[in-house]
């Protein structure tokens, strides 16, 4: 159940480099050049990691730019403010774990674009234009504007006007708080003009406004209750309490698995102070916000907080023992199981190690049918199955299955028939036997003994004359077949050629019998041309064979030739006509 990952091994591979532990650069890739200032920084995923945090410098380490931002589980990051431009960037992403030091990983380096051109008029993101009764504490926000170095903005009463603040380089940021309350019920013009080295924005950027309430008192931030800000190993459905604030109407709540993506809640609006959440991932990181509101606004700089849930399955880095545990059991199965036709139902039983079973028929619609929930099955029929093992595990209130499955096939098998037993011609005067089996087992065979050794082919070479058992094995354990095998014929009594030329010598092809002992032991001869088609049958006392075929001469060739001994023994070898 626990496989061993030795904590220092990571902490090597860190310090050394090793690619297998760290993720690099996948967009832009490292050495790039001319790359855009507002490109999306990717990486490669690592597996195990909790969360990722990036960090951008002008050396390898360094963090002018960002300073170790969490990304959660996110494997991209968009600067909010751009890239500097035509500068040598260097990115480090450090690997977040909850039980063992971070790791900090060199993630490769390149060269942002020179740019030569201004950047395009900013563009009101809050409050939004043309909008009325907004909070005259309300801060400014503007989008970003790709290549702009910095923003000037102006406010003022009327329209050009710069009542409130004068043009105003603000830097290179995207809101502004005034310092100053705006008045009240009154329309407010606002002007964004983006600019970076080669000027500022081109032209007469279009200008904002939007008409503030009457006198009211933005509600306070809240805090998370349950979980707490920080808290490990959170129920996957757990319920998200925060403080009740005064005067509040309502929180938007949003939630997400990096801090940028709200990807579980998106600004979703309650009345009370809880909620319950579905379904959490396990051993995630999740970033939620909480803003209080009502008839004055939202509440101002409420900040972000975050909590992760429990290890789920695994597996998870155990800091007590150093190993890497997962909870699910270790299976052993085999991709195929096959019965025998005489031994239906046949009875599958596992030696895994869990706390229960499951086994499924897989119908080939793809349903699935249970079929038994202990650590054996009775199989009736061949097909697809499918075997599970699970162990259950108790995390705070929740029970949850940490399973482990193997798909498997089932096939039939039986005990062989064996059709046929012939033997040809060897090798300086040996024998090959050729068995035929029938059956839909897979297998085996032997000669002389019924405990082999067996081999896959059914044809034995190089066999000295006799007599032999042989037996054909079915692999799967059906059972072993088994026929005798006399072979008292040999090639030396048919002749290698003949030459049905009329002179007298050689006209006729025909079996002699041996000279030691004049048996005749054929009782009968067919003859056959190279593709196999029947020429000719001879009775072993007659003339024999003049190289006709219906009483047309036959072609100067190979013709073969199988012999039936008087034991019904085969023997077959070939000989030339010669004209």
């Amino acid at each position: 159940m626990k496989k061993k990952l030795l904590y220092i091994s990571l902490l090597l591979a860190s310090i050394l480099g090793y690619s297998q532990t760290c993720p690099t650069l996948s967009s832009p890739m490292s050495g790039d050049t001319d790359v855009p200032v507002e490109s999306t920084l990717s990486w490669n995923a690592v597996e195990g990691v909790t969360g990722y945090q990036i960090s951008i410098g002008n050396a390898a380490g360094g963090t002018e730019w960002a300073d170790h931002i969490a990304v959660g589980s996110a494997t991209s990051f968009t600067p909010p403010t751009g890239l500097p431009e035509n500068r040598v960037l260097h990115i480090t992403i450090t690997l977040f774990f909850f039980d063992r030091p971070d790791i900090e990983c060199p993630a490769g380096s390149f060269r942002t674009e020179d740019v030569v051109i201004r950047p395009s008029c900013g563009v009101i993101r809050s409050p939004a234009d043309g909008a009325t009764d907004v909070n005259a504490a309300t801060t400014i926000g503007w989008n970003y504007i790709p290549k702009a170095t910095g923003y000037r903005i102006a406010i003022g009463t009327s329209m050009g006007g710069e009542e409130l603040l004068p043009l105003t380089d603000v830097g290179n940021v995207l809101s502004y708080l005034p310092t100053a309350e705006l008045p009240l019920e009154t329309e407010i013009f606002v002007r964004i003009i983006p600019y970076n080295e080669n000027g500022p924005a081109l032209g007469t950027c279009t200008e904002f406004s939007f008409t503030t309430g009457e006198r009211a008192v933005l509600p306070g931030c809240t805090n998370l209750i349950t979980p707490a800000n920080g808290a490990i190993n959170v129920p996957l459905t757990p319920l998200i309490e925060w403080t009740a604030v005064p005067g509040a109407t309502g929180y938007l709540v949003s939630i997400g698995s990096s801090p940028t993506v709200n990807d579980v809640i998106d600004n979703a609006a309650f009345t009370n102070n809880s909620t319950f959440v579905i379904d959490f991932d396990p051993n995630r990181t999740f970033f939620i916000t909480i803003v209080p509101f009502n008839d004055a606004g939202l509440a101002l700089e409420c900040q972000q907080q975050s909590f992760s849930t429990i290890l789920g399955c695994g597996p998870f880095f155990d800091s007590v023992t150093g190993e890497l545990v997962d909870l699910a059991p270790e299976i052993d199965f085999p991709d195929t199981v096959s019965f025998c036709q005489n031994q239906i139902p046949y009875t599958v039983q596992t030696e895994d190690t869990a706390e229960g079973f499951r086994w499924y028929k897989v119908e080939s619609n793809g349903n699935e049918v249970l079929l038994s929930s202990t650590s054996e099955v009775s199989l009736t029929e061949t097909g697809n199955y499918r075997y599970e093992a699970y162990n259950t595990v108790s995390q705070d209130t929740n029970i949850i299955e940490c399973t482990s499955s193997k798909e498997f096939n089932v096939v039939a098998s039986e005990i062989a028939t064996i059709t046929n037993v012939s033997a040809g011609p060897g090798q300086n005067g040996t024998i090959a036997i050729t068995v035929q089996a029938s059956g839909i087992g897979d297998y085996e065979y032997a000669l002389g003994s019924s405990d082999g050794p067996y081999q896959d082919s059914a044809v034995f070479t190089n066999v000295p004359l006799g007599s032999y058992t042989i037996y054909v094995r079915d692999k799967n354990g059906c059972g072993i077949a088994e026929t005798n095998f006399d072979q008292d014929l040999t090639v030396d009594g048919f002749p290698t050629f003949f030459t049905p030329n009329g002179d007298g010598v050689n006209d006729f092809w025909q079996f002699v019998p041996p000279l030691a002992t004049g048996e005749v032991n054929v009782r009968s001869i067919f003859i056959f041309d190279r593709y196999g088609r029947f020429i000719a049958q001879l009775d072993p006392l007659a003339q024999g064979w003049d190289g006709n075929s219906n009483g047309t001469p036959l072609p100067s060739a190979d013709y073969w030739f199988k012999a039936i001994g008087l034991k019904n023994e085969e023997i077959k070898g070939h000989f030339a006509l010669k004209r």
